[in-house]
């Protein structure tokens, strides 16, 4: 098992030409600089780790993985795979298997041949034949000779038996013994995934990159692939980095997550932690379905909050936290699960019923937030989404009072945006 380090990794695209003429006009100390996709990346990823790289589109995510691959040159930093500094390797010799998202399957080729085609190309550690030139060019010749004979008077050369003998050990492990005759046309878009795992897991590379291969499935084959691939990884224990900008396949495939925005790590966590205990309003938004409920409330010492005629007297742990911040205006996040539907109270929150989604076992509804203040003029604002139980009937147009879950309220700084807790912050359960 190998461990791969990001040290400072710093990736930029120059401007074209003219780009670069209208930004020289704005500014001069930024006329060089160029684009930057990606900043100051420091990561760790243990020996047979499975990391998930998850933000939004544009985000940076596969530029990083195949900066790692070597398909991309970075701008300054390093990278180690095990001991070794590979900077400067060509992809070839970083001993790394990459799955792309479009399978990159040879279409003139069988699954046989594809999955066999990386072996082929080079002598596999611990199974290399030692032959003279003499022998060497015999063997050759025997198998030019008979390539075209029937596959029972053909000669078979020692390594082709080492290839085949390691395809059919993948074919099995992969469920497409079946499947080594077929072209890759006639596979379905699971089938073809499960073939360019197979391509690179054949290789026993010293680590996995993955970029997105599940976004071209369905949501049912998708799920199961999905389950694939984290049993093969556990048992493999190959350390492996995935590329998805689907949270809930990093939620439950990850053993960590890296959550990037715009070129920047935002936090590097279990996935328990990243739900329960966001770093910022990013990762708080990003991290759930539906997102995280913003709302925007006043601070008075020691343990009030207002807006509007809204008032919430808050837990005892919250006073000394928010302390600096009496007479500001914070950030409150209530995440849609978090919210129930309650009786008339300032300490509940009015809202307008706007869309009603039933889905058998939950009920998701998105309404408007009724804020009443000094003038006693009803205002429609914040948009929340909630998140109930099958069994309570609610309407498009009714008027409800939503309940906090005060053990569940997030505050968030209003000009940095980074979360705001109190010292004695629920422990988190051990993953």
């Amino acid at each position: 098992m190998t461990q791969v380090i990001l040290e400072n990794v710093y990736k930029s695209f120059p401007h074209r030409q003219e780009e670069s003429s209208a930004t020289d006009k704005k500014t001069e100390a930024g006329k060089n600089e160029g684009v930057s996709v990606l900043r100051r990346i420091n990561l760790t990823v243990a020996s047979g780790e499975f990391m998930v790289l998850v933000g939004p589109s544009g985000c940076g995510k596969s530029t990083l993985l195949r900066i790692i691959a070597g398909l991309e040159t970075m701008t300054g930093g390093n990278i180690w795979v095990g001991d070794n500094l590979v900077n400067n390797l060509p992809p070839k010799e970083r001993d790394i298997a990459m799955v792309f998202q479009n399978y990159a399957l040879y279409p003139h080729m069988t699954v046989y041949d594809n999955i066999a085609f990386g072996l082929r190309r080079r002598t596999m550690a611990g199974e290399a034949v030692e032959a003279n030139e003499f022998s060497q060019f015999g063997e050759n010749l025997l198998v030019g000779i008979t390539r075209k004979l029937p596959k029972g008077l053909r000669y078979i050369s020692e390594k082709e038996k080492s290839v085949s003998q390691r395809v059919k050990k993948v074919a099995e492990l992969l469920q497409i013994e079946g499947l080594l005759n077929r072209l890759p046309k006639q596979l379905s878009g699971g089938q073809r995934q499960r073939v360019a795992l197979g391509r690179a897991i054949a290789r026993n590379p010293q680590v996995f990159l993955m970029d997105e291969p599940l976004s071209n499935l369905d949501a049912k084959l998708r799920a199961e692939t999905r389950a694939q691939i984290v049993k093969l990884q556990r048992q493999l224990e190959t350390t492996t980095i995935y590329v998805t900008h689907d949270q809930t396949e990093a939620m439950t495939m990850g053993d960590r997550i890296a959550i990037l925005n715009q070129g920047q790590l935002q936090q590097v966590a279990p996935p328990l932690e990243l739900y329960n205990r966001p770093a910022n309003r990013f990762v708080a938004e990003f991290i759930g379905s539906p997102p995280m409920n913003f709302i925007p409330v006043k601070f008075h010492a020691p343990q009030l909050i207002t807006n509007g005629d809204f008032r919430m007297t808050l837990p005892e742990v919250w006073s000394s936290a928010l302390q600096k911040y009496d007479g500001c205006t914070l950030i409150l996040g209530i995440r849609p699960e978090h919210l129930t539907v309650g009786v008339p109270a300032n300490k509940n929150l009015p809202v307008q019923i706007e869309l009603v989604e039933n889905l058998g076992n939950d009920t998701y509804f998105s309404a408007q937030l009724i804020i009443t203040g000094i003038e006693r003029k009803a205002i429609l604002t914040n948009s929340l989404q909630v998140r109930i139980p099958p069994d309570r009937n609610v309407k498009i147009g009714e008027k409800i009072w939503l309940s906090i879950t005060p053990e569940k309220m997030h505050f968030f700084d209003p000009d940095t945006e980074l979360a705001i807790y109190p010292k004695t912050f629920p422990t988190l359960p051990l993953l």
